[in-house]
This record gives structure tokens, C-alpha cells and sequence, in this order.
């Protein structure tokens, strides 16, 4: 039996999911800022449906090594292409940015750079630095890909002590195959295991799932409960919307009531902090979770 999402038209979007746009000046001055200092965000790359709401806010998820990723992820409009060689300004841009939009919490993710040797974590690992020196103080919160769980690329990030390290889920192991391009599952649990025991003391690890792709609840609470496995702080939980026709379609848009159930499951199964709504994404109100003394 195939384990392929099924094709089907396009489900039309629940209220609950529909974005008034905002209109205020703070919008456009991180659009300005980003463009002067010649950025890119996964806000705009993976469109985001929340960026306008979070750049109104001046604020915004930086995307560093391009924005040309190697892997073709179902789920995901960052474009896949050839990437160009990394820039070594880059990480002095983004912490000129955090410093001028006066960020106290900062998410940095990046393309998936297979074609590095190191994945981009050395970039990662000087983006970090920059930003610590330019804003001391601030939260640093990392969304990486799995560098193929290379433990000298894990470790390079794991050196420039970010406090929270986001590496996402998406989706239950089922559907694993079909909605990431090249991913594992246990692969992903591995990398979350490893970073939160050599960040025992000082470092925080979140995770993400997206729902509506055709996921059971039995298959999601595994999910929760394989991340809880690996000593997951921090879960979010948010609806998949198909950016394209191009890409996965949509199986069930959740509703909030549901969102709001998986969220009390997921307290009761031991997350410090959990995000879940339909529209939470990885980075979404990032800030709201206030760092404590780690175990």
C-alpha cells in the first residue's frame, strides 16, 4: 500500500485561515531594511502567511546561505536550485539588522546547503557570533537543517551556543518520504538528541509538525511522544498550507478547537512551551517563551 498523499483539488480556506493585511509604517521600514542590507527571510522565501503581521511588528526570521536550497521539500516554496557560494559579509549583515531593528530574540535558519561539506554550520556558527557581539544579550534561536547528521557540522553550531536549537519534524514518520526530499525521520530525532545532550546546562530544543497533510491522531501523538523521547523542549503546531498548486495539496484544514487539544496534550506530556494553532510556524512568536535556569 503506498504511503503517497493523495491528489485532490484544492480545499477552499477556512475562515479561521483567512489574513487581514495589515497597514503600518514599522512594515515598511523592515522591508526597507532588509532590502538595504540586501537579506533574505524565510518570511518571504517559504511565504510565510504571517510576515506581514511580524514585519509590522519589526521583525523577521533571517534566511541565511542564500535562498536557493538543494533539497525539493513537497511542503516548502523556498526555491531549489544551484546555490551560489556563501557570502562572508552575510553574518555582519543580519547582526547589523537585529541591531537596528532592536531585536531581544533573533531566529536564524538557513537553505539546506548539502552541497557544503559542513552543510553551512560554519556559517551558521559566524552568523551566531556576529550577532552575539553586535547585540549582547540578545536570544539566539537557530532553525538548521539536518547536515545530514555530520556530528562535526552539529557541533560547529553547537560551539557558538545558541540558546535555542530548532530543528523541525514537519510530519509523522509515515509521511516522512513524501513530504521531505531526502529527510529521515529518525535521522531528524537524532540530531534533536544529540544537540540536547551536549547542550546540557545552557540550550533549549524545539521542534515543529505541520498538520493537515493526511496525518492520523494516533500517528501525531507518536510523533509528540517520539520528540518527547529525545528531551524536546519546545513544540509547535500549526496547519500546512499549499503555497502552490505545485506543491502537496492540503488533506484537512484543522480546526482551532483541535489545535487547542493537541496543544494540552502536548503540556501534558512534558513540553515546557508548546505553540499550537492554525497559524503557528516554527518561528511565530518566537519570543514568547522566557528562558529559565536549564537542567
Amino acid at each position: 500500500m503506498s504511503d503517497a498523499l493523495p491528489i485532490q483539488q484544492r480545499k477552499r480556506i477556512p475562515e479561521w485561515l483567512r489574513v487581514k493585511l495589515p497597514s503600518s509604517s514599522a512594515f515598511t521600514r523592515t522591508r526597507s531594511l532588509l532590502e538595504e542590507l540586501n537579506l533574505h527571510t524565510v518570511c518571504e522565501s517559504a511565504k510565510c502567511p504571517n510576515h506581514w503581521e511580524c514585519w509590522s511588528k519589526g521583525t523577521a526570521t533571517f534566511m541565511i546561505a542564500g535562498d536557493r536550497c538543494t533539497r525539493a521539500c513537497g511542503f516548502c516554496a523556498v526555491n531549489t536550485a544551484k546555490p551560489l557560494p556563501l557570502e562572508s559579509s552575510e553574518p555582519e549583515r543580519v547582526a547589523e539588522a537585529t541591531f537596528r531593528l532592536r531585536l531581544g530574540h533573533v531566529v536564524i535558519t538557513a537553505v539546506a546547503r548539502d552541497d557544503l561539506a559542513d552543510g553551512g554550520a560554519a556559517h551558521f556558527q559566524a552568523t551566531i557570533n556576529a550577532v552575539r557581539s553586535r547585540n549582547p544579550g540578545i536570544i539566539i534561536e537557530v532553525l538548521v537543517p539536518d547536515f545530514l547528521e555530520k556530528d562535526d557540522a552539529l557541533q560547529m553550531v553547537l560551539d557558538a551556543k545558541p540558546e535555542i536549537f530548532n530543528h523541525n519534524l514537519e510530519t509523522v514518520r509515515r509521511l516522512t518520504p513524501s513530504v521531505r526530499s531526502r529527510a529521515l525521520y529518525e535521522r531528524s530525532l537524532e540530531v534533536l538528541r544529540k544537540a540536547r545532550e551536549r547542550g546540557v546546562g545552557y540550550l533549549y530544543t524545539k521542534s515543529g509538525l505541520m498538520l493537515g497533510l493526511g496525518e492520523t491522531e494516533d500517528e501525531l501523538l507518536e510523533a509528540m511522544e517520539d520528540l518527547r523521547l529525545v528531551k524536546c523542549d519546545i513544540l509547535t503546531l500549526g496547519q500546512y498550507m499549499q503555497p502552490s498548486p505545485c506543491h502537496l495539496p492540503v488533506v484537512e484544514y484543522v480546526t482551532p478547537a483541535k489545535f487547542d487539544e493537541y496543544g494540552a496534550l502536548a503540556f501534558n506530556m512534558g513540553f515546557r512551551h508548546v505553540a499550537s494553532g492554525p497559524m503557528v510556524r516554527s518561528s511565530y512568536h518566537a519570543d514568547e517563551f522566557q528562558l529559565t535556569s536549564r537542567d
